[in-house]
């Protein structure tokens, strides 16, 4: 089981935070206190999250979240953090489908108030499956569900990304939603290695991704990102709030799919290479790529192409993540950019086309 130490997530004071907040929120809702104001330990590192209550007599003790892009001077995982597209992004998911996300309530754009730009929602309470340690790890509530009530959570998870690729507004077409899509990616991994080592295996993953290029890219849809179910509140084993829509975009349906398909297959590899079983018949790629049919009607074609490009997406976000460990001197310079990557692995057996041979 890995016992190395998380990298760090902030660089701010929890009780500096806290005070500032109380200020802020009395300019919005005077006479408002905020209170209970606690930072989850599930804190990311591409933006920062706040818990706390309102209290007010109009309306009653309220629950909240608060997402507060990255102090821009801590070696941000991102090069550009859009608070307004986010809660535009929210609030129009909201408006156009049946998708639960939290209810946005403010946004401030003013970094002044607490250092950044943020946005503060409504708290939906909830169980969420952990990233640390892996929900697909022995002890957890979900590795210790049944088979069948993992298997309503999967089928209403990917019901979820079905009524999303569905009912969201589909958007006028304008060149290729995917080569526009994996420039940005490009772009960005050009960002992350500005001064630093680059990654043979990235970018031979680019490569790949031009020799392999889908005959038909489909539709655009609004992509919700992050598409995992790491990401997802849930009462009991129904979903109960959709959060992080930090890299929503428009895109073929397979973007999002692909993403939920590697994910899970990034913490069963992670599972199975310490000595665990993990959960082999949970999140299965033949088993979403039916359901996601099964609701739709749209078939998922090219898998192999979007898997990879999941995994090279999440390849330079892991690489961005270690070169910051690197900058807090959290850990040291390998002579091999490319063990920097966890995955670099899977990476490399997919660029070599003999990853998905064993297990569909």
């Amino acid at each position: 089981m890995p016992t190395a130490p998380r990298p760090r997530t902030s660089t701010r004071d929890p009780e500096e935070l806290a005070r500032r907040l109380t200020a802020w929120l009395g300019t919005r809702l005077p006479g408002a206190k905020a209170v209970s104001v606690r930072v989850p330990e599930s804190n990311g590192m591409s933006s920062e999250t706040l818990l706390f209550d309102i209290e007010h007599p109009e309306p009653p003790l309220r629950a909240c979240a608060l997402r507060l892009a990255a102090d821009p001077d801590a070696y941000t995982i991102f090069p550009v953090y859009d608070m307004r597209e986010q809660y535009e992004t929210l609030r129009d998911v909201a408006r156009h489908t049946d998708l639960p996300v939290p209810r946005v309530l403010w946004l401030e754009e003013d970094p002044a108030p607490l250092g950044a730009p943020f946005f503060v929602m409504e708290r939906v309470d909830g169980r969420v499956p952990p990233d640390v340690m892996p929900y697909t790890y022995e002890g957890n509530w979900l590795h210790s569900a049944t088979d069948a009530e993992r298997a309503h959570l999967q089928d209403a998870t990917i019901r979820l990304l079905a009524h999303l690729h569905d009912q969201y507004p589909a958007p006028a077409p304008e060149g290729s939603a995917l080569r526009a899509h994996v420039e940005a990616q490009r772009a960005y991994y050009a960002w992350v290695v500005e001064g630093r080592p680059s990654s043979p295996l990235i970018e031979s993953g680019f490569a790949w991704l031009e020799d392999h290029w889908p005959a038909d890219e489909g539709a655009p849809v609004l992509n919700w990102g992050d598409a995992r179910i790491g990401n997802i509140v849930y009462d009991g084993f129904d979903p109960a709030a959709v959060l992080d829509w930090e890299m929503a975009a428009i895109a073929p349906r397979e973007v999002d799919l692909g993403w939920t398909v590697y994910l899970h297959r990034f913490f069963q590899d992670l599972t199975v290479s310490f000595g665990q079983v993990g959960l082999p018949g949970f999140l299965r790629r033949a088993d979403i790529e039916r359901d996601y049919a099964r609701h739709t009607g749209h078939v998922p074609r090219d898998m192999d192409f979007y898997t990879l490009y999941a995994a090279l997406r999440h390849a330079v976000v892991m690489l961005r993540v270690a070169y910051r460990q690197i900058h807090f001197g959290e850990t040291t310079a390998p002579a091999d950019p490319d063990t920097l990557i966890m995955h670099h692995g899977t990476l490399r057996a997919m660029v070599h086309d003999d990853y998905w041979q064993a297990d569909m």
